[in-house]
């Protein structure tokens, strides 16, 4: 059992799957350029210590475009209970896609320590797509706080086909490291070698 339930990790819900989201922000972005200079439509926020929930709960409520992934976690309470919390995948960070108003609007959340805008938002976009379904899949991952060389790769068939990372290997086993560039951080999931080939 859940000791709280989760929450919305992104807004709107087809943020990342449906072009439409991104392209209305883009037109509004170069509308505004002429007035307000160009600005860049990504955003990666660093919150302040455990409020990246608040965060996303004001940046809801304020209908501001972000994505802050949440995965699953299971543990054993002291008295022996099997508990599920639901935990930032990269504690402290969120991502933000709006215009000059939005950043004026978040950064009033009081919840904020800094927001660094994102030069590559459509690599930053790719990104989390790809981590966005894999934990939609519910594939087991692990995350990756720092990012290991290794071989680039695609993933030739199967559910994640397309999908491009870095080959590494850990325990006898080969594993995928799907990254968010900007962070240098991301996770790693377990795949037969069959269904991977070089770049």
């Amino acid at each position: 059992m859940p000791i709280l339930g989760k929450e919305p990790d992104i807004y709107p819900p087809d943020l990342l799957t449906n072009p439409s989201v991104l392209a209305d922000l883009s037109k509004q972005d170069t509308a505004t350029e002429s007035t307000a200079g160009s600005m860049p439509i990504g955003y990666c926020i660093y919150t302040l210590s455990r409020r990246e929930k608040d965060l996303m709960r004001k940046l809801h409520s304020q209908q501001i475009r972000f994505y802050g992934p949440i995965i699953t976690k299971r543990f054993r309470s002291p008295g022996g209970r099997m508990r599920t919390s639901y935990v930032p995948l990269f504690p402290n960070y969120i991502f933000m896609f709006g215009d000059e108003s939005d950043r004026y609007q978040a950064m009033t959340t009081n919840c904020i320590s800094q927001c660094t805008p994102v030069q590559d938002t459509d690599q930053l976009i790719s990104d989390l797509r790809q981590i966005s379904a894999v934990i939609g899949e519910g594939v087991a991952m692990t995350p990756e706080a720092r990012l290991d060389a290794g071989s680039p790769a695609r993933v030739k068939s199967g559910p994640f086909a397309g999908y491009e990372g870095t080959v590494v290997r850990r325990e006898g086993k080969t594993r995928l490291l799907l990254s968010v560039k900007f962070l240098e951080q991301g996770i790693s999931i377990a795949l037969d070698e069959a269904l991977i080939e070089p770049m």
